[in-house]
């Protein structure tokens, strides 16, 4: 194995494999000795001989088609087989994808095109059924406090065309807010300024893909 089938693996696989993703020749290599040992290993169970040429000629055969120690596939898009087939193409999160002339030559990233900072679909819905049930609870005074704070307005101006003097306005304020705490929950500011979940997978992602391209350059 160390004297015969590994030095033909380092001089063949670097020459006719592809390395798909954050592979190097030297990964392949390494996979493929893990692999020319299994060969052996089951070649001695089933009681063949074979020769130090074949096991390596058919390592060397299995890393250029892309199959790997771990797994072999060519349904899965991000399999090496699959894309060494051109089937499937992974392109960096980081890639370039335009540039804006008008704004100074802003760069777009391809992630900058996938991602938006905005809540799930499903959360907005929840929280718009949970905001008209709150709203239909209030008084009119507070209905209408909350209506002139959407429309950009000031609690002065709502007092003025209600009659009612700032004062109140405010004990009104107060009132609404303690009313939301209890109804939605302590935790509601929270919950409107925490990033959606598949945004957090997104992230993470980006971060295993960067930690494993720093330690391969290192």
């Amino acid at each position: 194995m160390v004297n015969e089938i590994v030095p033909r693996l380092r001089s063949a696989i670097p020459q006719v494999a592809h390395c798909v993703g954050a592979e190097d020749a030297e990964e392949l290599v390494q996979d493929g000795t893990a692999m020319a040992a299994r060969l052996l290993i089951r070649s001695g169970r089933g009681g063949k001989k074979v020769t130090a040429g074949n096991i390596a000629y058919y390592t060397i055969q299995h890393v250029r088609a892309g199959r790997r120690f771990h797994k072999f596939s060519k349904v899965d898009v991000m399999a090496a087989g699959t894309q060494i087939d051109g089937r499937t193409r992974l392109s960096s999160l980081e890639e370039v994808v335009a540039s804006d002339a008008e704004t100074g030559g802003e760069i777009f990233l391809f992630h900058d095109v996938l991602s938006r900072d905005e809540e799930d679909p499903s959360t907005r819905a929840a929280r718009r059924l949970d905001w008209a049930e709150f709203y239909a609870g209030l008084p009119d005074r507070e209905k209408a406090a909350v209506e002139f704070l959407l429309e950009g307005k000031t609690l002065r101006e709502a007092g003025k065309a209600l009659g009612f003097s700032d004062s109140s306005m405010q004990q009104s304020k107060r009132a609404l807010a303690g009313k939301i705490l209890e109804f939605m929950g302590p935790d509601i500011l929270t919950q409107v300024r925490r990033l959606p979940q598949w945004r957090n997978g997104l992230d993470a992602t980006r971060e295993k893909q960067a930690c494993r391209h720093e330690r391969c350059a290192a």
